[in-house]
């Protein structure tokens, strides 16, 4: 809004600021968190007040988490409020690419909070049926790939070499809605301790909002050969939206937490990871930035595939988070040393801008 309010004064006087990524991305974050930091006490009273018991715990899972029962639950929209109004606030509303990751954001973040309200109606920890979950996720995904492949082709892009490109042509499709539906699950999977999928989060997005910045510039990207995307670099506003909301958020999701954000938020927040990779061709950078949460997936479903065919597990419990616990670590070992693997992946992931 004040990005096209700027515009339509001609950038004139100190409206000429608006015309700089860099401004409007500083200012994003800072309001994101601003919302968040507001809303927060509030929004978490309101959740508390709302579902009694807060999210059921699974009498499955390890003991220790036994006593975080009353914990609300959907802390996700708090995330989202914050986002999306600041969003709204400092993007430019014409462009194609954030419309694309805000539908993807929203509607993860709608099946999420379905999945959350079921729930909890239900103390049950078994939400909505797992295909009619993913038949959503990939109906949303598909119809922001169809908005994104519009502007930057079918081409996927592979890093650690200059100008190497294969035009998937429609196989792209189904490829982009995997990745961006894979992304939003792998997060949701990582979120099981207290502040662990956040930070990661906040990492990624910090390192993606580097990335979109040079691929929506002509002369790094030429310089640096990553693929050009007219218009990507307005995604910068996305990822500090998403880096303010979440710090925001992870202020009251510290140990011990007063707020899950549930699936409401780790699914919105997946997907919009996915949704920006797609828009800038870095879907297999996403895998090497976001490789805690590939790890997490991963883990799971090695775990199913080797327990349905042999009865027998190999880690003591998925995700790998949980495997950590069973031998002994604290929880707030596991997110610190977690943390620490997410910032050294995202590291390896600005790598691949020099190492061609």
């Amino acid at each position: 809004m004040f990005y096209l309010l700027a515009q339509w004064l001609d950038f004139e006087g100190i409206f000429n600021v608006f015309r700089y990524l860099s401004f409007r991305s500083g200012a994003a974050v800072s309001t994101s968190l601003f919302i968040g930091l507001l809303i927060g006490p509030k929004f978490i009273n309101m959740l508390r007040m709302r579902q009694g018991k807060g999210q059921p715990i699974r009498e499955d899972g390890p003991i220790s988490h036994l006593k975080k029962a009353g914990t609300p639950t959907m802390g996700g929209l708090m995330i989202l409020i914050s986002v999306v109004t600041s969003l709204l606030l400092w993007m430019d509303l014409s462009n194609m690419f954030v419309w694309a990751c805000i539908f993807v954001t929203l509607g993860f973040g709608a099946i999420g909070f379905m999945d959350d309200y079921d729930k909890v109606r239900k103390a049950s920890h078994k939400g909505i049926p797992g295909r009619v979950r993913l038949l959503l996720e990939f109906a949303i995904a598909g119809f922001a790939t169809w908005l994104i492949v519009q502007q930057i082709g079918t081409s996927l892009y592979v890093p650690f070499f200059n100008d190497v490109q294969i035009d998937l042509g429609y196989f792209y499709i189904p490829f982009a809605m995997f990745v961006i539906v894979g992304a939003g699950n792998a997060v949701n999977l990582t979120d099981g301790l207290d502040g662990l999928a956040t930070m990661p989060v906040v990492i990624a997005s910090a390192t993606f909002l580097v990335l979109v910045y040079l691929s929506g510039n002509a002369v790094f990207s030429e310089y640096l050969g990553i693929p050009f995307v007219r218009g990507a670099g307005e995604l910068a506003i996305f990822c500090a939206c998403v880096i303010g909301a979440c710090l925001a958020f992870l202020w009251f999701n510290a140990p011990p937490a007063a707020v899950f954000m549930g699936d409401t938020g780790s699914l919105a927040l997946g997907g919009a990871l996915g949704a920006i990779a797609v828009s800038i061709h870095h879907e297999i950078v996403l895998a090497l930035v976001g490789g805690l949460f590939v790890l997490e997936a991963v883990s799971v479903i090695v775990q199913v595939f080797f327990f349905k065919r042999t009865g027998r597990r190999v880690f003591r419990m998925a995700p790998i988070h949980h495997h950590f616990e069973q031998l002994g670590w604290s929880e707030s070992t596991i997110v610190i040393r977690f943390w620490i693997i997410s910032l050294v992946l995202a590291l390896a992931g600005l790598a691949t801008l020099k190492l061609r």
